[in-house]
């Protein structure tokens, strides 16, 4: 906690909360750890259990920013959490499996929906994901499916690989960027600083400040 504590929010413009969602095994976490860690050596995680969130620091397009970045187990349904998981999200990663069409199919007929359903940004930024890139011998999705789908649905699109790297960065990078294109997410991933920079001053004051 104390490297993270130190982080003031002086350091950064914008805070934005971007949601993972997708099934199970599709490389959610993969994805994540990928990105957070500029690290491949992530080939044997567990499935998440409930809700797991990461915070990555870092710059783009000349603007500093906050991702705290809400992964999800994706084989249970936890009700009473789904809501406050959407709830003031800026961007959403929909995430599936090039080898497994089931995994593509289920973004339509189930996380889509869910989106519609509790998304509370209606301007948020979404893209679709294809990752496992790198077992194109196995491709049961074709790009141009992919492509096809998210102009439908009016999504950002990459295919990636959370094994090799490949195009995760550039994932993050391209979401974000939109993002900051969006008049009303700026203002909101703007406020939120400013809320997080009052609470802290909040707190130091109520503790007697840094050298009690």
């Amino acid at each position: 906690m104390g490297s993270s504590s130190r982080v003031g929010t002086s350091t950064y413009d914008y805070s934005f909360k971007v949601l993972l969602i997708g099934d199970s095994g599709v490389g959610k976490s993969s994805l994540l750890l990928s990105f957070i860690n500029n690290s491949n050596s992530i080939h044997h995680l567990s499935p998440t259990i409930g809700v797991d969130f990461k915070i990555k620091l870092f710059t783009v397009g000349g603007k500093r920013l906050k991702l705290t970045i809400w992964d999800t187990a994706g084989q249970e349904r936890f009700g009473t959490v789904i809501s406050s998981y959407y709830r003031g999200a800026h961007g959403i990663v929909l995430v599936y499996d090039v080898t497994r069409r089931e995994t593509f199919t289920n973004l339509i007929d189930i996380w889509a929906k869910e989106v519609e359903l509790y998304s509370t940004n209606h301007d948020s930024i979404k893209i679709l994901v294809g990752n496992k890139l790198d077992k194109e011998s196995e491709r049961a999705v074709s790009r141009e499916e992919g492509m096809a789908l998210a102009q439908e649905h009016r999504c950002l699109f990459l295919e990636c690989s959370a094994k090799t790297r490949e195009n995760v960065q550039q994932c993050f990078n391209d979401l974000t960027l939109k993002m900051l294109d969006v008049a009303s997410l700026r203002e909101k991933g703007s406020a939120a600083v400013k809320r997080q920079k009052q609470k802290r001053m909040h707190e130091t004051s109520q503790s007697g400040g840094c050298c009690s």
